[in-house]
């Protein structure tokens, strides 16, 4: 997915730039394979928290098509889906009657207005320099009882490219995976966010806090994704002296032989929560006929909301 707070400037210059800009080709590339590798993953989560017709979603840094289409089907004509990214070209043609598309920066705007049954961001925050607000930002914006699920890259969890790593093309694959790292880190991610993501949740106040991780080992779609993003990065690791030019051919000769090595893409920690409503004293009773139940509503006290507190800055 895409990243929100974020310089797509494009230059090669180390730390400046998303190092993985939307306007690439390789970028439709891509979100097709990340598509096909954790959208069972996602909707496995969104469908557990219930989400159906007539609710409302906010997808952050929606980058590609195919999360905020699954959420249009499922929330229906009555629902409403707003995608958000500081690069809506891969998103635009989704917009109808359910689906809003929206440039915006989820670290810096304010949450697109109305409440939210579901915020949900999928490889997003471990790009955003200002993850923190941007999570505070994020809670903000849920309706009471409303969910928040984070799915994001923990690379720290499963370092290498090919666990298995029995022979040259193999180790190659696994420096190359380490250098992409080191310029993600040079570019302010963090490589150890995803596992982070449940305590985060709870200081932000909210409750059932749930976590698990999916760990890809291979697929032709790890096939792909390694490609393009190899393709899309080449030219910051030859000019950061990561690699040269022709151990980059190599690789890419490898990944495309039949007998390729096996790519494990970043394993993602999803993480889901639950805005509390918290509730003092008895509810209000719906008003009924008999002057027993009158009297019982004249003696019920009223409902207060108290607010979600706010969330704590990562520890480093």
């Amino acid at each position: 997915m895409a990243a929100d707070s974020r310089d797509d400037s494009g230059g090669d210059d180390a730390g400046e730039g998303y190092l993985l800009d939307n306007r690439q080709a390789e970028a439709g590339e891509r979100f097709d394979a990340l598509a096909e590798l954790f959208d069972p993953v996602t909707f496995r989560h969104i469908d557990a928290l219930g989400i159906g017709p007539g609710m409302r979603c906010w997808e952050v840094g929606a980058g590609g098509p195919s999360v905020p289409a699954g959420l249009a089907e499922r929330v229906g004509p009555s629902g409403k889906v707003v995608a958000t990214d500081l690069d809506v070209s891969w998103t635009r043609g989704l917009t109808s009657d359910v689906i809003e598309v929206r440039q915006h920066d989820v670290a810096a705007d304010p949450p697109p207005p109305g409440g939210f049954d579901l915020v949900h961001a999928r490889l997003v925050l471990v790009h955003v320099s200002e993850r923190a607000e941007a999570l505070r930002r994020m809670v903000r914006a849920l309706r009471p009882g409303g969910r928040l699920l984070l799915e994001d890259a923990d690379p720290g969890l499963q370092p290498l490219l090919c666990p298995d790593e029995s022979g040259p093309a193999q180790r190659l694959a696994n420096r190359l995976r380490s250098g992409f790292r080191q310029l993600m880190a040079e570019r302010g991610a963090d490589l150890a966010y995803g596992r982070t993501l449940p305590r985060l949740l709870r200081e932000a106040g909210l409750a059932d806090v749930r976590a698990d991780a999916y760990f890809p080992i291979t697929s032709p779609a790890c096939t792909v994704l390694e490609s393009a993003t190899v393709r899309q990065i080449r030219g910051r690791l030859v000019a950061a002296g990561l690699a040269t030019e022709e151990e980059i051919e190599r690789h890419l000769a490898n990944v495309a032989s039949r007998r390729r090595p096996a790519q494990a893409p970043s394993s993602a920690v999803s993480t889901a929560g639950r805005r509390s409503v918290r509730v003092t004293g008895r509810s209000p009773r719906a008003t009924r006929t008999t002057a027993t139940a009158r009297k019982a509503d004249s003696t019920a006290k009223p409902v207060t909301l108290e607010p979600v507190a706010s969330v704590s800055q990562p520890t480093r």
